[in-house]
């Protein structure tokens, strides 16, 4: 694959099973074994007990989470500008704007933010040179002196810096010199060497040499004696008067205090708003740690990329991922009733009533003439194995069937044995909260006006499944108000039996259940279904007839 394609996250829904995982990470490697594009399984869920297992017995790791695919700044064109030092000069500082046509400059110390400073800061800073000591103040050293005017230090340690005195242009003469020259000084002079002289007998800091004048062996021998550094320079006396100023560092005019920044993981909705309110161009960026990543500017928003998704394993708005209507949809494959999902151009989407959407892509594997490595033909047969519960589910088709068949061959696997193993995982559930065990494999509808919940436990230990109904009827309702649910449902499928006994909650989940399924609730609070075992091709199409009716 192509070093920069940009990523396209294959995706199952909240609260994925085994086939949702499944599918994300076989399609994936279908879509990158084309070589055209950069395919990621994610998730948006937790990971089952169930899928847990699959993925380490055939040597997966859980796929990375991602809640919410808004796009981000870092979907942005982030300005890969490195932070400068606090000692910069003004001057140096301005050059690396104009090369580089920026107007913002982000001050860093190890990456991390330390300040900010703008053109316009250092147009205020040389237009309000007044004062004659600002050059001590802001502690200038003298490598910023001697780089500025382009000069050499002959006598003194290019390291130090100038924190007292001022600075004033020597033109007159000693006598002259003598009233205004103070201890401490930098002094800017020609080539009078009487000049020269009286600025060091007057204890000045330093003299500026000025037009490339040459400085007598004993001037430099005075200097040495008295601490006093010469600079030479080709410059003009103007010109040294003009630039010096530039030699300050930028630590003296960058804001440091509410520094307006965005992290890489911000969404552009919530940052959008505040970047139309400020008057700023350019932004600075941090990672999570506030390590400094680079700037945006209001324009970057022109080319910003919204986030590529392939959805399996389902098409309802209310199961996809958050932030799904911001990004860019390019595939669906599914096995599912046809959902909320809406796109803005046509996709390839593909949707066949099989058992398994891993079913699917196993035909997909076999219409490309792509070969199934065992350990992904593993996954995708726990996923049919999972989602048809070992071929007894009604959804279960030929094609399904004939899939596990030629998917065991290639993992080398029994499917009985897989499927005791993983059903014994999912349904081992002592450490789990209700609410977790009932959003392990849970799906939300939308019918009508109504939002409806169904979750689905199966196993092949009927003491387990009582285990699993004393556990969580007590906390159904509360469930459903914290999930903002007009009914919940949840499946306990007892494999061997092929037969469920479904908890409720919610107005009108009873009748709903009694007039759809024929039969009479116990106590108000479940009811047994005998031969029910498919959320997908049972439940869902009875509970939504019903509710049509009622409704």
């Amino acid at each position: 694959m192509a070093k920069n394609d940009k990523l396209t996250f294959v995706i199952g829904h909240k609260n994925p099973d085994t086939d949702s995982i499944a599918a994300s990470i076989a399609y994936a490697n279908l879509k990158n074994t084309f070589g055209k594009g950069n395919y990621v399984a994610m998730r948006c869920g937790n990971i089952s007990s169930e899928t847990q297992y699959v993925l380490d017995r055939f040597g997966f790791k859980a796929p990375k989470f991602i809640g919410d695919v808004r796009t981000q700044v870092r979907d942005m064109e982030i300005r890969k500008l490195n932070g400068v030092s606090e000692e910069m000069s003004l001057k140096e500082a301005w050059k690396f704007m104009k090369d580089n046509n920026i107007r913002t400059l982000c001050v860093t110390e190890d990456k991390n933010l330390k300040g900010l400073i703008t053109t316009g800061d250092i147009m205020d800073s040389y237009m309000g040179a007044y004062d004659s000591t600002t050059l001590a103040k802001a502690k200038t050293s003298y490598k910023n002196i001697v780089d500025t005017l382009d000069g050499e230090l002959i006598v003194g340690d290019i390291n130090d810096i100038q924190d007292k005195g001022k600075v004033i242009i020597g033109a007159g003469t000693p006598d002259v010199l003598e009233e205004y020259i103070k201890p401490h000084d930098i002094v800017i002079l020609g080539d009078r060497y009487e000049n020269h002289l009286c600025a060091i007998e007057m204890e000045a800091d330093c003299i500026i040499v000025c037009a490339g004048s040459k400085v007598t062996k004993t001037i430099k021998i005075l200097a040495e004696e008295k601490g006093c550094k010469i600079i030479t320079t080709p410059h003009d006396t103007f010109i040294v008067a003009r630039l010096i100023y530039q030699s300050m560092p930028v630590r003296f005019f960058m804001k440091t205090e509410n520094l307006l920044t965005f992290k890489m993981d911000d969404y552009i909705d919530d940052i959008q708003p505040i970047m139309a309110s400020t008057r700023h161009r350019y932004f600075p960026i941090v990672n999570s740690a506030g390590k400094y990543k680079g700037v945006v500017s209001r324009r970057n928003f022109l080319g910003v990329t919204k986030k590529q998704l392939i959805l399996v394993d389902h098409n309802e708005k209310s199961q996809a991922v958050n932030g799904m209507e911001s990004a860019d949809i390019l595939e669906i494959i599914d096995h599912h009733r046809l959902g909320t999902v809406s796109t803005n151009k046509p996709i390839f989407f593909r949707n066949e009533p099989l058992g398994s959407t891993c079913t699917i892509l196993y035909l997909m594997y076999l219409e490309s003439g792509t070969e199934i490595p065992p350990n992904i033909a593993g996954l995708m047969l726990s996923a049919i194995i999972s989602d048809t519960l070992l071929y007894r589910s009604p959804t279960c088709t030929a094609f399904d069937r004939n899939a596990g068949k030629v998917l065991a061959t290639i993992a080398g696997v029994d499917p009985e044995e897989l499927a005791k193993s993983m059903f014994a995982a999912g349904s081992n559930l002592s450490d789990k909260t209700p609410e977790e065990i009932i959003h392990q494999d849970f799906k939300k509808f939308n019918v009508g006006d109504l939002c409806i919940g169904i979750g689905q436990i199966s196993s092949m230990d009927n003491n387990e499944l009582a285990h699993l109904k004393e556990a969580t009827l007590p906390s159904l309702d509360e469930i459903r108000r914290k999930d903002s649910l007009d009914m919940l449902f949840f499946m306990m499928t007892n494999i061997i039996k092929e037969s469920s006994e479904v908890l409720f909650s919610g107005k009108d989940a009873e009748s709903v259940l009694e007039n759809g399924f024929n039969v009479s609730t116990k106590d108000h609070s479940s009811v047994t279904l005998p031969g029910v075992v498919s959320r997908k091709k049972q439940m869902l199409p009875t509970i939504t007839n019903n509710i049509g009716l009622k409704n």
